[in-house]
């Protein structure tokens, strides 16, 4: 039989054997589910001490809770430090709430969160009805909620009689409505076709206005007519006409009928690219006559004008509008100028070196809004390099050094740093620009120019645009 005192070195070693037992389900219990995995064994249990120790100051937050929500979180010092600053939380919530504030959080060193969010749970707008109806809901406007749609008596629903609150906030049917059972009866006359006259673009059409009746109590209010009464002048095309007529109850009846007018028309021109027409009358009936302009920078390659005949024929096709030429070789740089007073705006972009980040990007912006840029008008001068090595060009065209010397002095444009100017179509500069700028900024200020504004209604009337 072995002695006391041989057992006591295996009871100590049972004992530190169940308090490690201890210590290691404690933490996996206060870590569970958050992707901890136990040490294996003494070494990591100590080197995760000491890393413990070495952010025990570092701020934390207090746990994250959402209700009704779920928050996963991780930590750049792994799981001992969840909550402490830097912590990243992404939040959800459960199916049938939504949530109000961002996705995300992050614990900041004034031991607090980004912000504070929660779950709401869902809700469907108001239901609206009549005078003659109401609902009886099981929850309310909240998700899931079935409401039961009712009239009062003498009255009927019509349409969906019930509906549910889905996840998407919105009804699963469309709201009904309560109608008399026995309804006013009007009847409206019959369609009528009616042809104008040569060189006239409206018809004069007359008809008897309805009268109505009710089999309840035969009483009748006003008789309301929406659209033209009778005997008015209609232009070409199709009219609704509508009566409506209301029982003492305020239950109504309507009926509509339809006049339709033709006028003799040669058929619509289009305007030119890069230009457009102004037509009178009503453009292309009998008689209109249509006169053709070109935009700023392009000229007239054809008639300048046509006339709708009386065999709906045009007197002439439409022209042709040809890009301006742009003369670069010009002794001056005033000269050059002169060829775009009244004609085109000019963005010049200055730079001291074509391998100038601002330059390239900018070049970028303007090759995704050229459609923008030709549609108002706009000419881009590039003026690169520094004397005496200078590089001027125009789309294709280049510029003589001198003229880009020229052009810098006439401007006030540094050498020495990327500039860009946006000069309008009477050569004053509008704006100055020391970086890179987006075409909507661009587009934003020309559009505000007092000749851009006649541009726009020209240009909406022949139908330009970018697409």
């Amino acid at each position: 039989m072995q002695t006391l005192e041989s057992e006591l070195p295996r009871m100590h070693i049972v004992t530190k054997c169940i308090f490690l037992s201890a210590f290691y389900t404690l933490t996996v219990e206060a870590y569970a589910g958050s992707g901890y995995t136990p040490v294996e064994d003494d070494e990591d249990n100590y080197a995760n001490e000491a890393r413990y120790s070495r952010y025990e100051d570092v701020p934390r937050c207090a746990p994250f809770k959402l209700k009704n929500g779920y928050v996963r979180c991780r930590t750049p010092q792994g799981v001992h430090y969840q909550n402490v600053q830097g912590t990243v939380c992404d939040l959800s919530c459960r199916y049938g709430y939504e949530i109000h504030g961002l996705n995300r959080v992050h614990c900041l060193s004034t031991k607090r969160w980004t912000q504070t969010v929660t779950c709401r749970e869902i809700r469907c707008p108001k239901l609206s009805l009549s005078t003659q109806g109401f609902t009886k809901c099981s929850d309310g406007a909240y998700f899931k909620s079935k409401c039961e749609f009712y009239c009062t008596p003498g009255y009927q629903v019509t349409g969906t009689k019930d509906v549910i609150c889905m996840h998407n906030k919105v009804w699963s049917g469309k709201e009904p409505s309560c109608l008399d059972v026995d309804p006013p009866k009007l009847k409206c006359p019959g369609f009528k076709q009616k042809v104008a006259e040569p060189e006239k673009l409206t018809v004069r059409v007359n008809w008897d206005t309805p009268e109505g009746t009710d089999t309840a109590d035969g009483i009748l209010t006003n008789v309301v007519l929406k659209g033209r009464p009778p005997r008015s002048e209609f232009p070409e095309g199709e009219h609704k006409i509508q009566y409506t007529v209301f029982d003492r109850a305020g239950n109504k009846a309507s009926c509509r009928f339809t006049i339709k007018v033709e006028v003799r028309r040669c058929g619509k021109l289009n305007p030119p690219d890069n230009g457009y027409m102004r037509c009178t009358s009503d453009g292309d009936n009998y008689g209109a006559t249509c006169n053709f302009n070109c935009v700023g920078g392009y000229e007239l390659r054809g008639s300048k004008a046509s006339v709708c005949q009386y065999n709906l024929a045009w007197s002439a096709s439409a022209p042709a509008c040809a890009p301006m030429n742009i003369n670069v070789r010009v002794p001056t740089a005033a000269a050059l100028l002169e060829q775009f007073y009244e004609k085109r705006r000019l963005l010049i972009i200055s730079t001291p070196t074509a391998a100038d980040h601002y330059y390239r990007f900018q070049l970028g912006i303007n090759q995704q809004g050229i459609c923008g840029f030709d549609l108002r008008h706009v000419t881009v001068i590039e003026l690169v390099g520094v004397y005496p090595v200078l590089v001027g060009r125009i789309r294709e065209q280049f510029l003589t050094p001198f003229v880009v010397l020229q052009l810098r002095l006439l401007l006030r444009i540094s050498q020495s740093s990327f500039n860009m100017i946006l000069v309008d179509k009477y050569g004053m500069d509008k704006e100055r620009y020391p970086f890179p700028v987006t075409a909507a900024e661009l587009f934003t200020l020309i559009d505000t120019f007092p000749l851009r504004k006649d541009e726009i209604k020209l240009q909406a009337e022949s139908g330009q645009s970018c697409t």
